[in-house]
């Protein structure tokens, strides 16, 4: 197993997030201002609250890194709250359902949600961000791209194909705020958030990623641990308010016979020098993973969000002090986060490929880990 890890600090209302990675290699180039770009679109989409006109994410690079790359120690990112006023902010006694409130303060022995919430909190997502941002570097050394959309918000689907070029998909991605390259759902998801205010409510939606250029063989069949799309589901099942993780064609896959659900397996010699060795299907129902293992194809998995627990209207509760029935509390949230759970998404996943990618080709420097995809590339196109 790769040693590529990170933890996360900071609370929602606390002086900084933080992010600590180990096992980058030494050699690779970091840009802050690539980081910064996906904290913005993290800050951005349709249906944000206030916080997000608060707050202004940027990186700042600790340690780990000089003139302007890894040096193979650990790498501390930190992104300043401008709302850092964690002892000031008040009690918070009616837990709201749907979010960690009552489990965390039995959990933790107090009738005071607020220290449960500050870290439960997504803001602690663009700590996540930050660090999938940073190992996009070295995935896009191989020519590796990741691609984060929406394809449904409160039960408005989205259409898009599953040949759809990975540049024509990042630009009808960023031309609306929905973050969906299906313009023509743009409008009616956008009037169905402005329906969820009016109505003091809140939507969810579902998010897919499209990792394309990855060779066959990251992850394994060996251990259960290693399995690439359990490694996946976890990451992506981890973010704030995400219910559901599928690959391919996911839960449709159990509806279906055999026949309709298997990918084909073709020779292309035209395509023996790409990242699939010329080992290419007629569809991509599996989601690029067969055996916990990549398969050449593109990478897909979607995440299903439900709607943010935080609602304007409040909900039945309890007064954890008196016992007594009560509505929910009110923290300043959002409408519908599912545009920034995309980008959030996005990361996560990326950082789990690039750890399999240093699980298969690790090395302690840059050039090392070039050295061992090439001798692999070479090794597979010599099988025959």
């Amino acid at each position: 197993m790769s040693n590529l890890n990170y933890v996360t600090a900071g609370e929602s209302h606390g002086g900084a997030l933080i992010v600590l990675m180990e096992g980058l290699p030494a050699g690779l180039k970091v840009d802050p201002e690539l980081i910064n770009a996906e904290l913005r679109r993290r800050q951005g989409g349709y249906g944000r609250g206030g916080r997000m006109r608060i707050e202004d994410d940027a990186v700042a690079v600790v340690s780990g890194v000089r003139h302007g790359q890894t040096i193979g120690s650990p790498v501390v990112l930190q992104i300043t709250n401008r709302d850092s006023r964690l002892d000031a902010v008040g009690e918070v006694t009616h837990p709201r359902p749907g979010h960690a409130d009552l489990a965390g303060a039995l959990k933790w022995l107090t009738t005071d949600c607020r220290d449960v919430l500050e870290r439960a909190s997504a803001r602690e997502t663009a700590a996540r961000v930050a660090a999938g941002a940073l190992v996009k570097s070295l995935l896009s050394e191989f020519g590796v791209l990741c691609a984060g959309f929406v394809v449904e918000i409160g039960g408005v689907g989205a259409t898009v194909a599953p040949d759809t070029p990975p540049a024509a998909l990042l630009v009808a991605r960023d031309a609306n705020e929905l973050y969906t390259p299906d313009a023509a759902v743009a409008p009616a998801m956008q009037a169905a958030i402005g329906q969820a205010k009016q109505d003091k409510d809140t939507l969810g939606g579902v998010v897919e990623v499209r990792v394309f250029g990855l060779p066959p063989g990251l992850g394994s069949c060996a251990s259960w641990q290693q399995k690439l799309d359990g490694r996946l589901m976890q990451a992506v099942g981890s973010i704030q308010a995400f219910k559901g993780v599928e690959i391919g064609i996911g839960f449709e896959a159990a509806r279906l016979r055999g026949s309709q659900v298997h990918d084909p397996i073709m020779f292309d010699p035209q395509q023996r020098a790409t990242p699939n060795f010329g080992f290419v299907r007629p569809t991509n129902r599996a989601g690029g993973l067969e055996g916990g293992m990549t398969n050449g194809m593109p990478l897909v998995v979607r995440g299903a969000m439900k709607p943010i627990s935080t609602l304007l209207q409040g909900l039945p509760s309890v007064n954890l002090k008196t016992l007594q029935a009560e509505r929910s509390d009110y923290e300043r949230s959002d409408i519908c986060a599912v545009p920034a759970a995309s980008v959030v998404a996005e990361n996560v996943v990326a950082f789990e490929v690039a750890r399999a990618w240093l699980d298969k080709f690790g090395g302690d420097t840059l050039r090392e880990v070039r050295a061992a995809y090439e001798h692999f590339a070479a090794a597979v196109r010599s099988l025959a």
